[in-house]
């Protein structure tokens, strides 16, 4: 399935991919395509990493999620040794997000970017994508236009900084 294709008939896409990239050409595409972005608040619940996005995933209408459970299964062994989140987690977590007819969208980097990251990116798409469809995004598309200007939005209404989704704000 191409980006394009999930636009159209996916309502939930989970948006993840390397630190470091900058998503708001594709954050505006979604929502100029109707769906309301969404990420978890604050740390993961210790007990079960995966509640706050079932309860996003509860939310109506066509959303997009931050997909910070797989980057914390990217990230955990590479900075702390081990991930907060097991793979049984992830998995039902991906099945979720199918049967909310939805989508992994994976924002692949540059050559420049971590290759240990991007590798386990590559990885961990590999194995979800046996839950749930991946859509492959290629951050070099974040730069070109979302045909044309997108339209006023509510969601955007006041905000002064770029909107990003990913787990740390950049300058």
């Amino acid at each position: 399935m191409h980006l394009h294709q999930a636009l159209t008939r996916c309502r939930t896409l989970v948006v993840e991919g390397p630190d470091g990239i900058g998503r708001s050409g594709l954050t505006a595409k979604l929502i100029h395509h109707g769906f309301l972005i969404r990420r978890s608040r604050g740390h993961l619940h210790h007990v079960d990493p995966i509640r706050p996005y079932r309860e996003l995933l509860a939310t109506p209408g066509r959303l997009a999620v931050d997909g910070g459970i797989i980057h914390e299964l990217v990230y955990g062994p590479l900075l702390r040794g081990c991930s907060r989140v097991t793979w049984i987690q992830a998995l039902d977590f991906a099945e979720a997000v199918a049967e909310r007819e939805g989508a992994l969208v994976h924002v692949r980097g540059t050559a420049d970017d971590d290759t240990e990251a991007v590798g386990a990116y590559e990885r961990a798409f590999r194995t979800l994508a046996e839950h749930a469809p991946v859509v492959t995004y290629d951050a070099v598309d974040l730069s070109r236009p979302a045909h044309g200007p997108a339209p006023p939005c509510p969601q955007l209404r006041g905000c002064t900084q770029t909107l990003t989704i990913g787990w740390r704000q950049t300058a």
